[in-house]
């Protein structure tokens, strides 16, 4: 992580997942690219969690997790720099929720409500799935996000995560 923080700058959380090759080490490697980025700073990484793939069920399981970070980006650049790590990984998008070598969803970022062609805040989807909720449950707290975390834990009542095939592994240890 690295020592010094922007001025100015918003926070945000994002959801990786991986599900083909060494999923731990691409994880690693996404992370390590997005801190490496000038405007981009890892504040915190949730654990590591083993799912089931949701939507095409034809695949290996997952490994999910979520990131905390603070961003001097707009959300639209923040968007297009995860999509640099996503191609320079070797991510495909050959089927809809199919396989990948790495995924990466910005789930919320200040509290922004944005609708646009490319991105929308927060996730549309990110309540609905306990993969994303578990692990950002590590990261938001009460009184630093309140309403944020209200709706995580109303989420996470009403899916019941057991029963969504997810698992936690490990805790994740950030790469120097």
């Amino acid at each position: 992580m690295k020592s010094s923080v922007p001025s100015e700058y918003s926070e945000a959380y994002i959801a990786l997942g991986a599900n083909l090759g060494d999923r731990e080490q691409t994880l690693t490697e996404a992370i390590q690219m997005l801190n490496d980025h000038s405007d981009i700073e890892i504040v915190r990484c949730s654990g590591l969690y083993e799912t089931d793939p949701v939507g095409y069920i034809d695949q290996p399981c997952f490994l999910n997790m979520v990131l905390m970070l603070r961003t001097t980006l707009e959300s639209e650049s923040l968007l297009m720099s995860m999509l640099d790590v996503e191609n320079r990984l070797g991510r495909v998008r050959d089927i809809r929720w199919g396989p990948r070598t790495v995924d990466l969803d910005l789930l919320w970022m200040d509290n922004q409500q944005l609708h646009t062609e490319r991105l929308e805040l927060p996730h549309p989807r990110m309540y609905e799935r306990a993969f994303v909720l578990v692990p950002l449950a590590e990261l938001v707290s009460s009184d630093h996000h309140p309403e944020l975390f209200q709706s995580i834990q109303q989420s996470l009542t009403d899916i019941e995560a057991e029963q969504q095939g997810i698992h936690y592994v490990k805790a994740f240890t950030m790469p120097l």
